[in-house]
């Protein structure tokens, strides 16, 4: 089959190859057992992946490796006993391998692709929906009627962020840095948006948050604990900005708020039955038309390089997909 590998920890100009390998076996799971094989339509780019060309990621493979968190695609074959069965429609999380033409995932990382989406939408659904779900109501603890903080916006997890917040029944302002991002912010639900630059007080005069949801992290982070109302929620989700952000404690006495981590991959690992949770949640969302993942750039497997360059340059908007088979 024809995949991208990485070759080596030298930036994603340098690091990646198309090579030929062979098609990998039902038992191939990163988590064991058999898995359900895919035959791969679409596969996400997320910033993993380029984390993983420079050998920065935790998840730390030896060189050389198929990188691809997330396909989809139809199935070829599935354990018995399995949710799915091959010919069905699916998105996927196999972890690794998904930047081929065929990778396998664990069962419970495999979730039946509604109608309502493409392939391309489906390559989109599982890292950042989860992760924006899991975030908001698990670890963030949305209701309906409160107001969501969504900073980096208008890129993958941002825009999966306004359209979960919004299925939840709350209200979203999104932070974004320029005209483009704000129209593709609006496009995914936003209510209100505000620019990166002074996004404080902008905030504040819009009657602040009670829940933030960050996967940028660096200078920000402090200004946005500013930005919460009483009893409000920051929830941290990455670094995208490059920089861990540290927290005076006497902030969170001081006004009653608090910091809580999301880290939706390792929590999943461990808790096998919440994947299935929240892909019914999404699902019903999808279902009411709430949920339609907004995919940016599409680029042919061959072009992986250049499409982990619109995420190096944060020229990406929604999510950047590529096309395996067309």
């Amino acid at each position: 089959m024809k995949a991208i590998e990485i070759a080596e920890e030298t930036g994603p100009q340098i690091a990646l190859r198309l090579v030929r390998r062979d098609e990998p076996t039902p038992d191939q799971t990163l988590t064991g057992g058999e898995g359900v094989v895919v035959e791969v339509h679409a596969t996400g780019v997320s910033f993993p992946e380029l984390l993983q060309t420079r050998g920065l990621y935790q998840v730390k493979p030896p060189t050389p490796f198929v990188p691809g968190s997330e396909v989809a695609g139809i199935v070829r074959s599935a354990p018995a006993g399995a949710h799915v069965r091959a010919g069905d429609r699916v998105a996927a999380f196999p972890m690794l391998g998904g930047w081929a033409e065929v990778a396998v995932a664990p069962t419970f990382m495999t979730f039946p692709l509604p109608e309502q989406l493409d392939f391309a939408q489906g390559a989109a659904l599982i890292l950042n929906y989860h992760t924006a779900w899991f975030a908001l109501r698990l670890r963030g603890r949305l209701a309906a009627g409160e107001t969501v903080l969504v900073h980096g916006a208008a890129g993958g997890v941002g825009t999966a962020s306004l359209q979960v917040a919004k299925g939840l029944g709350a209200r979203t302002i999104a932070v974004v840095s320029s005209d483009e991002k704000e129209q593709v912010a609006r496009a995914a639900g936003a209510d209100e948006v505000v620019r990166a630059d002074g996004f404080k007080d902008a905030v504040k005069q819009l009657g602040g948050a009670d829940v933030v949801l960050d996967p940028v992290g660096g200078d920000r982070f402090t200004d946005s604990l500013r930005t919460l109302n009483e009893d409000g929620r920051a929830v941290v989700v990455g670094f995208t900005a490059g920089s861990i952000p540290e927290v005076r404690v006497n902030r969170l006495l001081l006004n009653n708020v608090s910091v809580v981590g999301a880290g939706w991959g390792a929590y999943v690992l461990k808790h096998t039955e919440v994947n299935q949770q929240i892909g019914g949640e999404l699902h019903a969302l999808i279902e009411r038309g709430v949920v339609a993942p907004l995919v940016g750039a599409r680029l042919p497997l061959e072009q992986a390089a250049d499409a982990l360059m619109l995420l190096e340059e944060r020229r990406a908007t929604g999510k950047v997909v590529l096309d395996v088979r067309t």
